[in-house]
């Protein structure tokens, strides 16, 4: 079965005011800077689109505005983060009408299932509420689900399942998920620190998470792996690491709206519990993030 989606496909930020509201202009400007570097899709309200955050009527608005604003140049997908299976369904349905083109789809937020069955359950249950395909986000460290192989084998035969984020931190699964379920699902790798590994691994696309704030680096770092130029990837990536690893820090959120700002393409305002960065911790991460800029490497140019 041939891969429906690959490439890179960023979690985008959801841009929002000082007091919190949301900025879907800003929002739909960072989309299209996204989309000119070369990106094949883009993810909104992911974790790092702080989707848990948001009131229903809030996804709803943000995802009809974002349909809009991209208008068919690539594929808009959108997180389901609900924390119940009747949650979850409603919202597939709503995106439907809303004209979305996927979905990915987080196990059950606040319920942490040590139970498979459950898991499973859920995902299908969600799964069979749309036609639209879906991407199924593994992150057994952020959300207490592990979708093990086996468990994508028993899953196979939903036919709307085409593609799996692998974010166990825990690169031996590509190969295994090769072994188990071949060619049956694109596989992307979420962590963004380990996708030269991946890559060389055998990976389909990239959920980039860092890399909106470089969408020119990013890309050009994603191209190079895929046409096995391991030599020029390495170096980009040994430039990119230190950037990288803000994507998998507890506050990735706010560092990665961090860097966002610096670079120029949106704000840094998240919402409550959440708070923007201060004292040592925030003055840590500008190091990081300006001395990546004033690294930065000369790439090819973009459209």
């Amino acid at each position: 079965m041939k891969p429906y989606w690959n490439g890179v496909f960023p979690a985008i930020t959801t841009q929002m005011h000082q007091d919190g509201s949301l900025d879907l202009e800003a929002t739909a400007r960072h989309a299209d800077v996204l989309i000119r570097s070369g990106v094949n899709g883009l993810v909104f309200l992911g974790s790092l689109g702080e989707n848990q955050t948001l009131s229903p009527e809030e996804k709803r608005l943000v995802m009809e505005a974002m349909v809009k604003a991209v208008a068919g140049r690539v594929p808009v997908l959108s997180g389901v983060a609900e924390s119940s299976c009747v949650e979850a369904c409603r919202y597939v349905r709503d995106g439907e009408k809303l004209g979305m083109d996927g979905y990915m789809l987080m196990p059950p937020m606040i319920y942490k299932s040590p139970d498979p069955v459950e898991s499973l359950t859920h995902f299908r249950t969600v799964a069979q509420a749309t036609g639209l395909p879906i991407m199924i986000y593994n992150n057994p460290i952020s959300y207490g689900h592990d979708i093990t192989p086996e468990m994508f084998a028993e899953l196979a035969d939903q036919s709307n399942f085409v593609a799996l984020k692998e974010s166990s931190g825990n690169t031996r699964r590509i190969t295994d998920l090769h072994n188990t379920v071949g060619g049956r699902y694109a596989i992307f790798t979420g962590v963004d620190d380990l996708a030269l590994e991946s890559a060389i691994l055998g990976i389909d696309g990239w959920v980039a998470g860092t890399g909106i704030a470089f969408p020119d680096e990013n890309q050009y770092a994603w191209e190079l792996m895929q046409a096995g130029q391991w030599e020029k990837a390495r170096e980009i990536y040994r430039w990119f690491t230190p950037l990288l690893h803000l994507d998998v820090n507890p506050k990735f959120v706010q560092y990665i709206k961090l860097c966002v700002q610096e670079c120029g393409l949106g704000r840094e305002w998240v919402r409550a519990p959440r708070l923007i960065l201060s004292g040592a911790e925030r003055d840590a991460v500008l190091k990081i993030i300006h001395a990546g800029i004033a690294a930065r490497p000369a790439v090819p140019a973009r459209g």
